[in-house]
This record gives structure tokens, C-alpha cells and sequence, in this order.
């Protein structure tokens, strides 16, 4: 299982983030009413997708002994037809054949973060009592 906590900040709709021993802060920019203070929770988002997008290929071509000196990701979304659509720019350097290449575009496809915004997540919001105490 997988744990975060969200809390509201001082800022307006800044929120603090804590995950593990890290601490993060979400945000929205200033042309929307926020302070900036961090990226936003959709940022977030994509930033999580690249990386287990290159940490699922760093891996696999590890076990395979495949000659993958980086990985860059760039994702972005945008919205067609009332549908956000999220894109996933992958560049991999190294010396490899075409065949590789293909296998670790299919290979970051399988990511756990791909698979969780692909597949059939379910979410559920339980309202809580303030004076709960959540624990990871």
C-alpha cells in the first residue's frame, strides 16, 4: 500500500505534502489565484508518470544487460473533445537497435503509474471526523 498525506498551508491553496521522510509542497501558479510555491497536483501527476515510465526502462534493460546510458521523459496533457489526453515523450541514448527501443517504449507502457491511469482505478473519498488521525 501506497500513503500520502495532504495538508492545507498558510498560502491560499498551497498544500503541503508528506510522503515517506519527504515533504513537498503542491500549488497552484499566480494566474490562477495561487502563490506558486510549488507544482501543481496535474505536474505532479506527469512528473510521476515520467518517472516510472524511466524507472520501469532503467530496470528492464538492466536485467536485460542492454546498453541504456539515459532516459528522458517529457509528458504533457491537454484536453480533445472533453477527454484529457496525457503524451509521453521518451528519448533513450545509448547504443541500441530499433528492436530495443521499441520493446522499452512498450516495456515504460507497463509502469504501475501507466497502468493505474489506464486501467479501471477506483476512487474512494471517505470523509473523516477532525480529529482523526491518518497514519501511513
Amino acid at each position: 500500500m501506497t500513503s500520502v498525506q495532504v495538508s492545507s498551508n498558510a498560502s491560499r491553496y498551497g498544500q503541503d505534502i508528506a510522503l515517506r521522510q519527504f515533504q513537498i509542497t503542491a500549488d497552484e501558479p499566480v494566474s490562477v489565484g495561487g502563490d506558486d510555491q510549488g507544482p501543481t497536483p496535474t505536474e505532479l501527476l506527469l512528473a510521476g508518470l515520467g518517472s516510472c515510465k524511466a524507472i520501469t526502462i532503467k530496470m528492464y534493460a538492466e536485467r536485460k544487460g542492454w546498453p541504456v546510458e539515459q532516459v528522458y521523459v517529457a509528458a504533457e496533457s491537454h484536453t480533445v473533445d472533453h477527454q484529457s489526453v496525457i503524451t509521453a515523450y521518451v528519448t533513450l541514448t545509448g547504443d541500441l537497435t530499433d528492436e530495443q527501443r521499441d520493446r522499452l517504449r512498450e516495456i515504460g507502457d507497463r509502469c504501475p503509474v501507466h497502468r493505474m491511469l489506464t486501467g479501471n482505478t477506483e476512487i474512494h473519498t471517505v470523509l473523516t471526523h477532525p480529529t482523526t488521525t491518518l497514519t501511513a
